[in-house]
């Protein structure tokens, strides 16, 4: 009677674990099969390179082909609902940027959460912009155009790459930071923003700082400053703009993220061999050189992150009244 006994708490004890260890197993197996990483950008823009440099780098790591999907319809909005419905076992991966964040803070009824739809894995890289002006403008320093820009006579207008943009946020941040009503003017893109500028159309752009920079030096556009909180070593001489207006931050980041309630096995592997990656030597230098920085935080501090910018924007857009349309 005792053995009967012993034997059916074994198998009782073997059904209730018999789940856990084909978890167990499945983790301890991954990847066993290629990864797709969603990407909100069209090929050959910021998002996209960045997300195959990552992309190469963890198929070596994984030894498991990345592929990298482009889906940029919707400023982003159908890349993370495709991966807010994805089943959360590491084969589908996502690079947010923070048009993800702003996308919330400008429409409250998108068909997920920004922060908790998601597994947050690591930011990789934070950027920041550039103010930019046309070469003929009368200023010199970024002093001289706050002061220009409070006493401008007549309609004042900047450019960015479009509605909802971080050039967009940035320009409505300056108008509440400094109490002026300058005109916004989207651009399909920052190119055509960057070349109307150039031309005079209007009177400045918060810019991405790569493309940004190559048009100063080539002394088509004048520099005053960038929205990183302090100056970076890509641009030493050019102050950030919290050196004349203090608090004045706009930080954009790049990360990588997965559907939500990831197995934290799955996670830290990830999280990982991501640091690793961020830490070669031409994958940080290559940032570097283009005004950015290298972050790889921990998945908890991403999460933190991501909730503190969604409060920033969504605070900003209630301020400034910045729409979509």
């Amino acid at each position: 009677m005792k053995n009967a006994i012993k034997k059916w708490r074994e198998i009782l004890l073997a059904a209730v674990l018999l789940p856990f260890t084909h978890i167990t197993y499945a983790q301890d197996g991954y990847p066993n099969r290629p990864i797709r990483l969603v990407t909100p950008a069209a090929p050959g823009g910021t998002t996209d390179i960045l997300a195959r440099m990552v992309g190469a780098k963890l198929t070596e790591a994984l030894k498991q082909q990345v592929i990298v999907d482009n889906r940029a319809s919707a400023s982003g909005v159908v890349a993370a609902e495709i991966v807010a419905n994805s089943p959360p076992d590491g084969y589908t991966l996502f690079v947010p940027y923070h048009q993800h964040t702003v996308n919330a803070a400008l429409n409250s009824k998108l068909p997920y959460h920004a922060v908790d739809s998601f597994t947050p894995i690591t930011q990789l890289t934070a950027a920041g912009l550039m103010l930019v002006i046309n070469s003929s403008t009368p200023v010199k320093t970024l002093k001289e155009f706050v002061e220009w820009t409070k006493s401008y006579k007549g309609p004042l207008n900047f450019g960015s790459a479009g509605l909802g943009s971080g050039g967009h946020l940035a320009g409505e941040l300056y108008n509440v930071t400094v109490g002026i009503k300058a005109q916004h003017i989207p651009y399909k893109g920052s190119g055509p923003a960057l070349i109307d500028l150039v031309a005079g159309q209007y009177h400045y752009n918060f810019a991405g700082i790569q493309a940004a920079q190559t048009l100063v030096r080539g002394g088509k556009l004048r520099g005053l400053a960038v929205t990183n909180p302090k100056r970076i070593a890509a641009i030493p001489d050019l102050p950030a703009m919290a050196e004349v207006l203090p608090g004045f931050e706009l930080v954009g980041w790049y990360g990588i993220a997965a559907p939500a309630k990831l197995p934290k096995p799955i996670l830290m592997r990830l999280h990982a061999e991501i640091v690793k990656i961020m830490q070669v030597p031409d994958i940080r230098d290559r940032i570097l050189a283009d005004g950015s920085e290298v972050v790889v935080n921990s998945p908890e501090e991403f999460r933190k992150y991501m909730h503190a910018d969604l409060a920033k924007w969504a605070k900003l857009v209630k301020e400034s009244g910045a729409k979509l349309e």
